[in-house]
């Protein structure tokens, strides 16, 4: 009985460690770094190098609130946010970076908002790449 709750824990700390070791869902490994959401366009570029195909897909707008903070006299903050200037919009350049790992690996779709990586798509297995005379 002993031996069997042994072999039991064994096993479930073993599955534990194998899903911390592994990738988010979220994120794809390039040579030996990860690549993963709210990552710079130039980070993902330093790190894979150029991609296969660079599209401009358009704009997207993003809105947001400029709040003040109430605060009391000695610098003490009540912590409650109020709304201030109201909402804004702010129109960001949306792109798509594919990149093309080999036919034995699957190809990935990146997009970016604003310069910043908010997806990661698997698109199927890549290709060879034939050069153009």
């Amino acid at each position: 009985m002993i031996s069997r709750t042994r072999s039991m824990i064994s096993a479930v700390s073993l599955v534990i460690v194998a899903l911390l070791a592994s990738d988010p869902a979220y994120a794809f490994r390039c040579k030996s770094k990860i690549v993963q959401d709210g990552m710079h366009e130039q980070q993902v570029i330093a790190i894979c190098g150029q991609p296969t195909s660079v599209r401009h897909l358009g704009y997207a707008l993003r809105g947001y609130n400029i709040g003040w903070h109430n605060s009391h006299r000695g610098g003490l903050n009540s912590g409650q946010t109020f709304p201030g200037y109201g909402s804004f919009v702010q129109e960001i350049v949306v792109t798509e970076y594919v990149y093309n790992l080999g036919p034995r690996k699957l190809m990935r779709r990146l997009i970016f908002e604003g310069g910043l990586l908010v997806n990661i798509e698997t698109i199927g297995y890549g290709y060879i790449e034939t050069r153009r005379r």
